[in-house]
């Protein structure tokens, strides 16, 4: 593991998510009516179920997107924060800590594009998708080696996991 990343993913309370990149593949299908659909993976709903049972870390989901399809999956993982239509990713992540009575370092945030570089600054721990932006890998504390929406938020999951069973 990186250095230090097992100390300070034990730290983790809370993780938080972008949405598209990251439990999408970053593509939408357009329905015959316009509805826009997405596909999300079910190995990354695993990794939100196993950080809350085995851990007892609540999640979040910050986008710029309003997609229905978003809030239906969030409510349907029991995804306890889900914020739609952000534009200030790292406001909103300071308020929810701070609403939460959370240190910014108990966040973790996992992000694949240039609107979430400022979340990926202040939380505890931070991560990307392979297949994430230039810019976004060369902040990351940790780079999966899935890509967005085929197993990157739960490869993070089971990180943080894998440091909280150790203690």
């Amino acid at each position: 593991m990186y250095n230090g990343l097992t100390e300070r993913a034990r730290a983790i309370r809370m993780v938080i998510t972008d949405c598209d990149g990251v439990l999408t593949d970053n593509g939408v299908y357009y329905g015959a009516e316009g509805e826009i659909l997405k596909r999300f993976s079910i190995r990354d709903g695993m990794g939100v179920e196993r950080l809350r049972t085995l851990a007892g870390i609540a999640t979040g989901i910050v986008t710029g997107e309003q997609s229905p399809s978003i809030r239906r999956r969030a409510e349907k993982l029991g995804i306890e924060e889900c914020h739609l239509g952000i534009s200030d990713k790292a406001a909103v992540l300071q308020s929810i800590a701070c609403r939460r009575t959370l240190p910014l370092a108990a966040i973790a945030y996992i992000g694949d594009d240039i609107n979430d570089l400022g979340a990926m600054s202040l939380a505890g721990l931070c991560a990307c998708p392979t297949d994430a932006l230039p810019e976004v890998k060369n902040r990351a504390d940790f780079i999966c080696t899935q890509a967005g929406g085929h197993g990157a938020f739960r490869e993070f999951a089971e990180l943080i996991l894998a440091a909280h069973i150790k203690s």
